[in-house]
């Protein structure tokens, strides 16, 4: 994306990571008078090697800059601001991120394009993907970016044609004070980031920022959190629609036995059904889809474009991927399951499960999933965890330890194969994965090469 409402204006950036990289590059590109610093000399020196000009931002003249764009990764508020932040408020100079600069591009080259934003604690990037995956497929020209991994200033350039679906992180709402979505969704809302937002109330804060200036508001119910900033937003006469995954919602989206409804003033009544779709296994998916389908209809898909996408939805990789199958046996990928929390969403999606468990064992460990416990046929222990979750499991589950995930994807495979039962087995550590792989990504490529090369698997993964 080539930034031209910033030409001529002397800005100073902080932070050349991806998305940090990105945006000095767009801004320059767009004729900005640009200062740019890492702490990191690697990156500093790659942004220079790309013929932007580096310098210690200690020794600008702040008096000069106008603006000062800050990396959504460098802490703004907490545990406390970084040095960057405090030159910049002490000058009086406005802080703002790519998201901010993305929304003033579109806002002065193509307003009336469509912009959905979405946010929340859990469920973005599904959601985010999926809402992309539809109007792709009902003929839309779509771009996908923001917290999803793709930055969102390396898109294309603002046309009144194009939809912008952009995953919003929390910090990256914190830096865009002009943010006005067309659509904003906010999912859910549980304890996460309190290191960079102090307290929950703040947190909660944040987020809400991006429903309250959307022209129409989606936002989840099923808890406290945003089941208040739902009401507030009507309380202020805001256009807000209810999603929920725990049944019908009256003037909104819900999800139960394995349907979607909607029941949205102004919107003929619908029903949405999931089942069959393997991408979208689960109650927690059962919300990603209820608010998907009321962004979708509120961006004028008809219900069979809905429909249509919904069922052709791949999935995201390393998230409840299905990854092959042998005879009755699904292998699941959700190595994006770094804690026990984002492990529970995958067991409570299948009855019988050989379950592949284990890495860099996060605090609290898995003593939470014991709810699960009866459904899982046999686990497989992995990394530095493995000790430690096999005392939790104790008698309640047999295990064994496996040390290595190729050790794990055999035993598992083998196990599952003697058993006349339909089962899944699932990798979903609820664990980091630093002690064995350099990231989830890595951890979940690793499986899913091991599945693919059991004999007789049919694969599931679509390309």
């Amino acid at each position: 994306m080539k930034i031209v409402s910033f030409s001529g204006q002397r800005l100073a950036l902080f932070g050349l990571g991806g998305s940090g990289l990105a945006t000095a590059k767009a801004l320059a590109e767009g004729g900005a008078d640009l200062f740019v610093f890492d702490d990191n000399p690697e990156r500093a020196e790659v942004a220079a090697e790309a013929g932007l000009r580096v310098q210690d931002l200690k020794e600008i003249d702040w008096s000069e800059i106008e603006l000062f764009v800050l990396s959504p990764g460098v802490p703004l508020t907490h545990p406390k601001p970084h040095w960057t932040v405090d030159l910049a408020n002490a000058a009086g100079v406005p802080i703002i991120g790519d998201v901010e600069i993305f929304g003033r591009e579109r806002a002065a080259q193509a307003p009336s394009a469509p912009f959905v934003a979405i946010t929340g604690t859990n469920g973005k990037s599904t959601t985010t993907a999926l809402i992309a995956h539809c109007l792709r497929s009902a003929g839309r020209v779509t771009q996908l970016g923001g917290n999803i991994g793709v930055p969102v200033l390396t898109l294309d350039d603002p046309a009144p044609e194009r939809h912008y679906v952009v995953e919003c992180s929390s910090y990256q709402i914190d830096l865009a004070p002009g943010l006005a979505p067309s659509i904003g969704l906010l999912l859910n809302l549980t304890p996460d980031h309190l290191d960079r937002h102090g307290t929950m109330e703040h947190y909660a804060a944040v987020k809400e920022r991006l429903v309250a200036v959307a022209e129409q508001a989606v936002v989840g119910i099923d808890d406290s959190w945003c089941a208040a900033i739902a009401d507030d937003l009507k309380a202020q006469g805001r256009p807000v629609v209810r999603v929920s995954a725990n049944g019908d919602v009256d003037d909104g989206v819900g999800f139960s036995d394995g349907v979607v409804r909607r029941r949205m003033g102004g919107h003929p009544q619908a029903d949405f059904d999931l089942s069959g779709i393997g991408s979208l296994r689960g109650r927690h998916n059962g919300q990603n889809a209820a608010a998907a389908v009321a962004a979708l209809t509120l961006a004028g898909l008809s219900d069979d474009e809905i429909r249509n996408g919904l069922k052709s939805f791949p999935g995201l990789s390393h998230r409840m991927e299905e990854v092959g199958r042998i005879g009755q046996t699904l292998f699941i990928n959700d190595s994006k399951a770094t804690n026990a929390d984002a492990a529970a969403t995958a067991l409570a999606s299948f009855d019988r499960i050989y379950w592949i468990a284990g890495g860099l064992p996060k605090a609290g460990g898995i003593a939470d999933l014991a709810r699960f416990f009866p459904k899982i046929a046999k686990a497989y222990l992995i990394g530095e965890a493995a000790p430690a979750f096999a005392a939790t499991l104790g008698m309640s589950v047999p295990f064994e330890i496996s040390a290595t995930l190729p050790n794990a994807v055999v035993s598992a495979a083998r196990d599952a194969a003697a058993d006349d039962r339909p089962s899944a087995v699932l990798l979903s550590p609820a664990c980091a994965s630093f002690d064995q792989y350099r990231n989830f990504e890595v951890r979940g490529d690793a499986f899913r090469e091991c599945v693919l090369a059991l004999a007789d698997v049919e694969s599931e993964t679509k390309k």
